[in-house]
């Protein structure tokens, strides 16, 4: 048997669940739904009903959404191309200053401190390095005949030479000069193949010929050869 007070407590709280249930329903009823966005309220008893949610007020603060994290960009590996060197800091009667270096196979050229050209170029051998320093240039010739014996080598020992040249400018009395070399195209920017020289395109030895004046410094570095003694 049981007891008129628990049957009447049963009946309160049964009537309590069939309200909320009752009032659920009726709030489903009355509110839009909004597609996938369907929350469910479960009433203890009873199946699960679907609420939608609700539309949000006029003016009302909006949550703080979190900020999307930046992806980190994968670092290039494309090497970069060499830069241009300093200019070297040498008086220069022309406004003219060049400089030869070794490790790139390049001369460059400014003029009243401003690059102005690149040139690829090939110096001497190891057998015959062109000694590093700073060099003059001095008289010019359209063309020439670089003879080996000008400086104690026979022209018939395996290491003479007598050979025509182009457009030559001349740096220092022992015989090293700026000019075009178009049999050394190939090695020019890539290789020493000279007897010393500065051997350039036609086209280069040509500029050469044609732009720089008497006194212009020529600066070569990073030779195996010894230092320039001025001569």
């Amino acid at each position: 048997m049981f007891s008129t007070k628990s049957s009447g407590r049963r009946t309160i709280r049964l009537a309590r669940v069939i309200a909320v249930a009752t009032s659920a329903a009726a709030l489903a009823m009355g509110v839009p739904a909004i597609a996938n966005a369907q929350p469910v309220t479960v009433v203890p008893g009873l199946p699960p009903v679907q609420l939608p949610e609700l539309p949000e007020l006029p003016g009302a603060p909006k949550a703080p959404q979190p900020k999307p994290k930046e992806k980190p960009q994968p670092k290039s590996t494309t090497p970069e191309a060499p830069g241009i060197p300093a200019e070297p800091k040498v008086k220069s009667p022309t406004g003219w200053v060049a400089l030869a270096v070794d490790g790139d196979h390049q001369v460059y050229w400014w003029k009243d401190h401003k690059f102005v050209k690149q040139m690829p170029l090939s110096m001497g051998t190891d057998k015959h390095p062109t000694p590093n320093g700073v060099y003059h240039t001095m008289e010019k010739y359209r063309d020439m005949y670089m003879d080996s014996s000008t400086y104690g080598v026979p022209i018939d020992s395996p290491e003479g030479y007598r050979t025509y040249v182009e457009y030559a400018t001349r740096m220092s009395n022992s015989g090293i000069f700026i000019h075009a070399a178009p049999w050394s195209v190939a090695q020019q920017g890539v290789s020493n193949a000279s007897h010393g020289c500065l051997n350039v395109s036609t086209e280069n030895g040509k500029w050469v010929y044609d732009n720089i004046g008497t006194g212009t410094p020529i600066v070569v570095r990073g030779t195996i050869g010894p230092a320039f003694d001025g001569n």
